[in-house]
């Protein structure tokens, strides 16, 4: 099932999460202060309110989670705070780093295991045990092979009724006919390349995979039954206010009422959220 991005080294993609973990700017504070992580969470809170709704943290008190790419951590203390016991992996050592000292500045590193792993090879890297939920936000579109994730999981982390969360970027969003609009000079046989350039904050993304709802299911496969499947998050706010912690929206969504926004959201969002349980 891999495609354009199949021979990309990991190690590429490692270094450019480590060059800038994801959302270490969302904050002015010092780094690694507890300032800085609120700051942090309530920037990514503000613009990606869907997030708390698709993690359910409330839900998994008491129960086992893993976090496939947790970044700088902002999902997995949530998951921690609602009393979950967590296991979070990531390729970044750089965004572990914080998110090891997140959980100890909020007093949370007894319920949080922390790793660094190439996810592709899960199993290699953490013992194979059952979690109740296995929950990756935006993360396993950055690998080469996504689907040798999925197998990991499948194989060896999930028990019948165990649930699968996943955000995967979606190949129909307003987001990808901007970026060729802006910076795909129209170049649609090069879609895959311009969308992993400019998929995030920071240009040169290596490996970045969109998918339909109908691709979404076949990368999950046999063996999980999808729940459901939505899309959410179109980004309104103009990036020269954005990086100054400044809000404002771009003119032509200005003009539109939130009712009609919300509408254009579940037809054209950045984010593809799925949830599958298995069999």
């Amino acid at each position: 099932m891999s495609g354009e991005f199949a021979e990309i080294p990991i190690t590429r993609v490692q270094d450019y999460w480590n060059r800038r973990p994801c959302n270490i700017r969302h904050s002015t504070a010092e780094i690694g202060t507890k300032e800085y992580f609120d700051q942090v969470e309530a920037r990514k809170y503000l613009v990606e309110p869907h997030i708390p709704a698709f993690a359910e943290f409330e839900r998994w008190k008491g129960k086992k989670v893993l976090e496939i790419g947790c970044g700088i951590g902002t999902d997995t203390i949530n998951f921690a705070r609602a009393g979950a016991e967590v296991t979070a992996v990531d390729l970044s050592v750089e965004s572990l780093k914080l998110a090891q000292q997140r959980a100890e500045i909020f007093g949370l590193s007894d319920r949080i295991k922390f790793y660094e792993v190439d996810a592709e090879k899960l199993s290699e890297y953490i013992p194979s045990q059952k979690y109740d939920l296995v929950y990756s936000f935006g993360v396993i579109h950055h690998s080469p092979h996504p689907e040798k994730i999925i197998e990991q999981i499948r194989q060896h982390f999930v028990h019948s009724g165990s649930e699968l969360k996943i955000m995967v970027y979606y190949r129909y969003a307003w987001k990808v006919l901007w970026i060729m609009l802006t910076n795909g000079r129209g170049q649609f046989w090069k879609l895959d390349r311009w969308i992993a350039e400019h998929s995030e904050a920071q240009t040169g993304c290596p490996v970045t995979y969109s998918y339909t709802k109908k691709t979404v299911v076949d990368l999950i496969g046999e063996g999980f039954e999808i729940k459901e499947k939505y899309v959410e998050h179109i980004f309104p706010y103009r990036i020269k206010d954005y990086v100054k912690y400044q809000y404002v929206k771009e003119w032509y969504w200005r003009i539109f009422p939130n009712s009609i926004f919300r509408t254009l959201e579940k037809k054209l969002g950045w984010h593809l959220c799925v949830t599958a349980k298995a069999k």
